[in-house]
């Protein structure tokens, strides 16, 4: 527990606070199936672009500034909602946030990894987990909680400032590290089967999570007002504590083993989201979601920071960080092509069945390890 780190933990709950606290308020201000879907897909795939591109960022300008810069464009445009509701509004917003969303990412998640010893990376990456975690088990519930008590504007507003109030803390940060590299490093990683075969492994559970936090709301609606916000925090809590115990099992026995049961927890829970009538099996099924979600965060992160050498970590920041925003902005998308036609159940159910593929590639990923 270094300077730097602490001061990283400070970036790191502004920016999972600028991110998950709107997050499910967006949609519900967009008041549609479409638009719910179209203002989540502008900002994952804002983020995915430009998780791509951050590598060589870092390498002209360094950490503190491209953190500085993502945490800018995080939280400033989010004050433009308190005032406009238009959907291009709402999709010019989401695209600038998530491009400082990738930023704030993949930057702050290359350092991260640079300030924890190898040997114990996968409880290092637990406590950063456990912060993220524990900030967005409160962000994403209480953003709908608030919109529905006091309105979307002050949503926005409390968004904005938690962001860049985390600026404080960058200045103390390490400008530089031998881990920024160039945009090649990516490009060299995409071609690697040994970190892009964690990160779809990874991709499959986050495809749920976007039809969730996308669509959960909606589906609650006809439910006591408690229900989505209590489902929306039963996952992210399952996920924090779930990342956390993963970290020292993957430490002890090997991040691999954990892959399967991860898959096979996510499943099952967004299974169980499909009883929408029943409000504890929506709260049961988040919380499943939640562990087999939390098992493969960490994972295939320290799976994939296992596998390059010194210097890789932004290779494998970005490449997780895209599998992450690309998995939930497909998931977003194909639900909102389905839903109407198919209805929240059958929407839910069919997500849980398209991660089942994932087990063949976990098994195909053990054989080459050996």
């Amino acid at each position: 527990m270094t300077r730097p780190v602490l001061l990283r933990l400070v970036s790191i709950a502004g920016s999972a606070v600028g991110f998950y606290l709107p997050l499910s308020v967006v949609p519900m201000l967009a008041d549609s199936s479409a638009g719910a879907g179209l203002a989540t897909v502008a900002l994952l795939v804002a983020t995915v672009v430009v998780e791509l591109v951050t590598p060589r960022l870092v390498a002209r300008i360094g950490y503190r500034w491209s953190l500085g810069l993502g945490l800018l464009l995080l939280g400033a445009p989010t004050v433009v909602l308190a005032f406009a509701s238009s959907p291009p509004a709402i999709v010019a917003v989401s695209l600038v946030r998530g491009a400082g969303f990738a930023v704030c990412t993949v930057a702050g998640g290359a350092l991260t990894a640079t300030l924890i010893p190898a040997e114990r990376r996968g409880e290092g990456l637990a406590l950063i987990g456990v912060v993220s975690g524990v900030t967005s088990l409160i962000a994403l519930p209480l953003g709908v909680w608030a919109a529905h008590r006091w309105g979307f504007g002050p949503v926005f507003v409390a968004t904005a400032a938690a962001t860049l109030l985390a600026l404080l803390s960058v200045p103390g940060l390490p400008a530089r590290t031998p881990a920024a590299e160039g945009h090649r490093g990516v490009l060299a990683g995409l071609r690697s089967p040994a970190l892009t075969r964690p990160a779809l492994i990874f991709a499959a559970s986050t495809t749920a999570v976007g039809v969730i936090v996308t669509y959960l709301p909606l589906a609650a609606a006809g439910l006591p007002a408690w229900v989505a916000p209590a489902a929306l925090l039963a996952q992210p809590a399952a996920a924090t504590a779930a990342r956390w115990l993963a970290g020292h099992l993957g430490d002890r026995h090997g991040p691999a083993r954990l892959l399967t049961p991860g898959i096979l927890l996510a499943a099952a829970g967004t299974a169980a989201l499909a009883l929408t009538g029943r409000p504890a099996a929506m709260v049961a099924g988040s919380l499943l979601l939640g562990a087999g979600f939390g098992v493969l965060q960490n994972a295939t992160l320290t799976l994939m920071f296992n596998r390059v050498p010194i210097g890789g970590e932004n290779t494998v920041s970005a490449i997780w960080n895209s599998a992450y925003d690309l998995g939930m902005a497909a998931g977003a998308m194909a639900a909102g092509l389905i839903v109407g036609a198919a209805g929240y159940p059958a929407t839910f159910l069919l997500t849980a069945a398209l991660m089942l593929p994932a087990l063949p590639l976990i098994h195909r990923d053990r054989r080459s390890a050996r």
